[in-house]
C-alpha cells in the first residue's frame, strides 16, 4: 500500500506535457468521430429497452397486454400491438411478424410480411422506433431504440482531459501461449471467458505496468481502471482499442488520451465488462474521457 501511495503521489505531482499540434489535431478529430457515432441514430444514447425473448411467440407493442411492453414514449408510432417475435424451438432463429396493417422499415426498405432477423445489428422499425435482436449467454433479447429519446436530446457531450503526451506511451506486446483465456465480469456480475493473446507492458508514473488484452475484431481491446475511477472517470473502468495485433514482443503506441467510456456510462440498457483485477492500475491516468455521475 505504501508503494501504491508513493506512485500516486509522484504521478499527481508531475506536470502535464503539451501535445504536438499535429497530434492534437488528430486526437480532436478522433474524439469528434467518437461523439458523432455516440449521437447517431440507433446509437447508445437512443437505447430505450432490453427484453428477453421466450421460445415461441412474443407479442410486442406499447399496449399493456403484450408480452413485451415497450416504453410509453413510443406510444403512437403504431397500434398498441405492433406484431409478434417468434423464437424457433431450436433457439436458432427469430422471425418478426408485423401485425395486420403495420409497415416497417429495414435497410431503407419497407416491408409488411414476416422477416427473419439477421446478424446483429439488423435494425428494423417504424417512426422513431428501431429494434434488433441480440444474443447474450445463448439467449435472444430484443434491444429497442428511440431515436427521439430524451437521453439523446439532452446529452451534454463527451468531456475529455486535455491532450497530454505523458499518457501516450510506448508499450511492448508480450504474447501468451495460444488459447489463453481471461475471466471478465460484467456490471451485472456475470462472468465470461475471453480470448487473451497477450499483454501490453509499459512505464507510467515512475513504474512498470501491464494490461491484459482481449482479442477483438482483429485487434486488441483493453478494459482498464485507474486511480481516477469514481472520481473523474467511470467507476467500472474505461476502454482502449488497438486496430491490429502487434507482432510478438514488438513495441506499439498505447494512447490513454483515447481512453473512452463504456456504453454503460450513458445507457441503462447495456451490460459492459468491468476491468479485470489485473488491469487495475495503481496510478491516476488523467487522460481520455471523463465521467460525471448522473
Amino acid at each position: 500500500m505504501k508503494h501504491i501511495a508513493l506512485v500516486l503521489a509522484v504521478t499527481a505531482g508531475q506536470l502535464a506535457v503539451a501535445a504536438d499540434p499535429a497530434y492534437e489535431t488528430e486526437l480532436h478529430a478522433w474524439r469528434d468521430a467518437r461523439e458523432k457515432a455516440l449521437r447517431a441514430d440507433n446509437g447508445w444514447l437512443t437505447l430505450a429497452g432490453r427484453y428477453p425473448l421466450k421460445s415461441g411467440d412474443n407479442s410486442f407493442g406499447t399496449g399493456t397486454d403484450n408480452d413485451l411492453v415497450l416504453p410509453p414514449e413510443l406510444k403512437g408510432t403504431g397500434p398498441d400491438r405492433l406484431g409478434t417475435l417468434h423464437v424457433d424451438a431450436d433457439g436458432k432463429r427469430v422471425t418478426l411478424r408485423p401485425a395486420a396493417g403495420v409497415t416497417m422499415v429495414a435497410g431503407g426498405k419497407s416491408f409488411t410480411g414476416e422477416r427473419v432477423f439477421g446478424t446483429e445489428p439488423d435494425w428494423v422499425g417504424l417512426g422513431r422506433l428501431r429494434m434488433h435482436v441480440i444474443v447474450r449467454d445463448g439467449r435472444f433479447l430484443l434491444r429497442v431504440a428511440d431515436n427521439e429519446s430524451a437521453v439523446r436530446k439532452n446529452f451534454p457531450g463527451c468531456r475529455w482531459y486535455a491532450a497530454d503526451e505523458r499518457f501516450r506511451v510506448e508499450a511492448k506486446f508480450v504474447p501468451y501461449p495460444p488459447g489463453k483465456m481471461i475471466r471478465v465480469v460484467d456490471v451485472l456480475d456475470r462472468a465470461s471467458q475471453q480470448p487473451c493473446p497477450g499483454y501490453a507492458e509499459f512505464r507510467l508514473g515512475g513504474g512498470t505496468h501491464r494490461l491484459d488484452a482481449i482479442a477483438e475484431d482483429g485487434g486488441l481491446f483493453f478494459v482498464f481502471k485507474d486511480g481516477t475511477a469514481e472520481d473523474t472517470t467511470y467507476g467500472a473502468g474505461r476502454f482502449l482499442t488497438i486496430a491490429a495485433v502487434p507482432k510478438d514482443n514488438a513495441t506499439f503506441t498505447l494512447d490513454f488520451n483515447k481512453a473512452y467510456n463504456p456504453p454503460c456510462a450513458v445507457s441503462d440498457f447495456t451490460t459492459c465488462p468491468a476491468a479485470p483485477r489485473q488491469n487495475v492500475l495503481p496510478v491516476r491516468v488523467e487522460a481520455g474521457e471523463k465521467y460525471t455521475k448522473k
